[in-house]
């Protein structure tokens, strides 16, 4: 974790010296939050050491309230002079910003009580050097680089971070915790002059421990570039698509999008009229886990300061609820689901942790099984997606499916639906992993327009 020098006080003193010093020049309340990080990361392409950066930071988050305006501002220096003008300027902005009768503080009685992560095992608190990082970077490109066919580097990479957040509330809560994250990625060319493709792969958790063999990344990111040569468009037809779990987590996060409170309260949700109707098939369902153990956005408590839990957002197909914080919920009559999130400069705003779709029960193998010619996407271009009617147009590559057999690569293409259509119709394999913030399971949608030559 960052190292504070000797002469700066606590961390819990400062942000509660900012709000008392807020609440003496006229706030009538206050929030403070502070992010401590200290990363390192290795960039390493074609055997060379290409970058390697050290950082460290420390940087406070101040939101004062005067009667139904709010301000909030942020600094990196903890000293007391640059407390009093950062104060003084959020005073100052409140008085001008116009009134919204929705912001406020969380109400106490929804306080978390359990106040650090301790038990979500969030912390590994080996710190890696720039060598032993180089060395996994090393190992990456060079499993990458032996696989027959590859010709370039995109280059590889090796990541260890470690932060912590403290957060303290006029009306009474305090909480902080820490948390770690390690990555390994590789990212590579093959064939040569116009008939070249580039793939990757990469691994991401909270733990070291958790992450896949550095070689065996840099294997996988060399068989996917290679496995892509020779790629074809298609005929445009009407197809059933399969998503790869690369890619079928978009899904989910356009699904989140729409269920977020923030886009709610606004009416520009292609699902504002959903609640309580069937939005997926039957038998599916869809969970916001901020509480899951290692979780990559795991949290004992909101921005808030408000009590996490698990939230069931489609039970059996069915809309269960939105994602609120405390003011998108009252702006719909509604209660927080304790999914505030917000940055050191900005309000709390609503968003999902770790989301995910439960696993189906079909294997993959007989998922794409069950289709005779279709589209299995790997790949997804571009953000053709309108948020408010569901239109959905995405570049797509991946493999043609014949036969109930992955085939020959495919590119340059583009698939087209509307979102709502799309999460009725998904079919859900059983191969559910966890190693993203959003994850969903190989899904088929039995019909989309798949648009090529």
């Amino acid at each position: 974790m960052t190292t504070i020098s000797a002469q700066t006080p606590p961390t819990a003193d400062i942000i509660a010296d900012l709000i008392r010093r807020a609440k003496a020049l006229g706030a009538d309340a206050a929030d403070a939050l502070a992010l401590s990080s200290k990363s390192v990361a290795i960039s390493y392409r074609m055997g060379t050491l290409e970058d390697a950066e050290r950082s460290e930071s420390m940087a406070y988050g101040l939101r004062v309230m005067i009667g139904q305006s709010s301000a909030t501002v942020s600094t990196s220096d903890p000293g007391k002079d640059a407390r009093q003008t950062l104060v003084e300027r959020a005073i100052a902005m409140a008085k001008v910003t116009p009134q919204d009768p929705f912001i406020g503080l969380a109400d106490p009685s929804l306080f978390a009580t359990n106040r650090d992560a301790r038990g979500m095992d969030l912390f590994d608190g080996h710190v890696f050097d720039e060598a032993e990082l180089t060395d996994l970077a090393r190992t990456a490109e060079e499993a990458a680089r032996a696989v027959d066919g590859v010709t370039n580097s995109g280059g590889a990479g090796a990541n260890a971070a470690h932060m912590r957040m403290d957060l303290m509330t006029s009306n009474g809560f305090s909480g902080g915790y820490e948390g770690s994250s390690y990555s390994i990625s590789a990212s590579v060319l093959a064939g040569t002059g116009t008939q070249m493709e580039r793939d990757y792969d990469y691994s991401a958790a909270r733990h070291f421990a958790d992450l896949d063999p550095a070689d065996i990344i840099g294997k996988r990111a060399g068989e996917r570039a290679v496995r892509r040569l020779g790629a074809e468009r298609l005929p445009t037809a009407k197809l059933p698509v399969i998503f790869d779990p690369r890619v079928s987590n978009s899904l989910l996060g356009h699904f989140a999008q729409g269920v977020n409170g923030a886009s709610i309260a606004r009416g520009s949700s292609f699902l504002r009229d959903k609640m309580g109707e069937q939005v997926f098939a039957p038998g599916i369902s869809v969970i916001d886990a901020p509480t899951r153990k290692r979780g990559l956005r795991s949290r004992p408590f909101d921005a808030e300061g408000v009590m996490v839990r698990d939230l069931p957002l489609i039970e059996d197909g069915i809309l269960q609820s939105w994602v609120l914080d405390c003011a998108t919920a009252r702006k719909l009559g509604m209660q927080t689901t304790g999914s505030a999130m917000r940055g050191l400069s900005s309000a709390p705003s609503p968003g999902t942790s770790n989301l995910y779709m439960a696993a189906g029960t079909t294997p993959v193998a007989d998922l794409i099984g069950s289709v005779s010619r279709g589209f299995y996407v790997t790949e997804l271009i571009g953000m053709g997606v309108n948020p408010v009617t569901g239109d959905y147009s995405r570049g797509a590559a991946g493999f043609l499916i014949e036969n109930g057999a992955l085939t020959h690569p495919v590119n340059e293409m583009t698939i087209a639906g509307n979102l709502v259509d799309m999460l009725a119709r998904a079919v859900p394999a059983d191969d559910l992993s966890f190693r993203y913030a959003i994850n969903a399971p190989t899904l088929l949608i039995d019909q989309m327009t798949v648009a090529g030559t």
